[in-house]
């Protein structure tokens, strides 16, 4: 940064790999720790500081969220930060010593464009409910039935009706005939 600080205008490029040093993301897929990024990047000289732009990629390793088998898949992510001269400013990154540290800034930009829940397609069918198997494995099945727990004690009555062979009774032609309000004031006017 020596050559770039405080001459506004002034540029240089750089191509790096670098060896990860902490895994970058916590979920369920990340850049591992010791995975090899590739970065390009642009220091530019400001009035301000010196702004850092590029463009970093590595390979991220998990496991699919539906299915649970391993996965990898590329990250590719551009980054741009100004690292002010003068610690007084309102800027979130500085230069120190005629240095730039980027590692924060590449960090960010990477975790922020990991899939939070990751596929090892997009079609995936995930696992079976009852067997935990692997629905891409197994192909197609019959749907197993899930009795709702709740309902379990009933699962062993049966209906007389069915046990008949079909004749059925009416319980309500057995008792007296129910009648309306209406009906009974009507009666009862006709009575007297």
């Amino acid at each position: 940064m020596r050559d770039l600080a405080h001459r506004p205008g002034e540029m240089r490029e750089h191509s790096l790999d670098i060896t990860v040093p902490d895994a970058m993301g916590a979920g369920v897929i990340a850049v591992r720790q010791g995975a090899t990024m590739h970065i390009d990047v642009r220091l530019e000289g400001l009035h301000e500081g010196v702004l850092v732009s590029g463009h970093a990629s590595a390979e991220a390793e998990g496991e699919c969220s539906r299915c649970l088998i391993e996965i990898s898949e590329p990250v590719e992510v551009d980054f741009a930060e100004l690292f002010a001269y003068d610690a007084s400013e309102d800027f979130d990154f500085f230069v120190h010593d005629d240095l730039v540290d980027c590692e924060q800034v590449v960090r960010d930009a990477v975790v922020l464009a990991l899939p939070f829940q990751p596929v090892c397609r997009p079609d995936c069918p995930g696992l079976d409910p009852v067997t935990g198997e692997r629905l891409a494995d197994i192909g197609e099945q019959r749907a197993h039935e899930v009795l709702d727990p709740r309902w379990a004690a009933l699962s062993g009555l049966t209906l007389d009706d069915a046990d008949s062979g079909g004749e059925t009774t009416d319980e309500a032609s057995t008792t007296t005939p129910q009648t309306t309000e209406g009906q009974e004031r009507s009666d009862a006017e006709q009575a007297d």
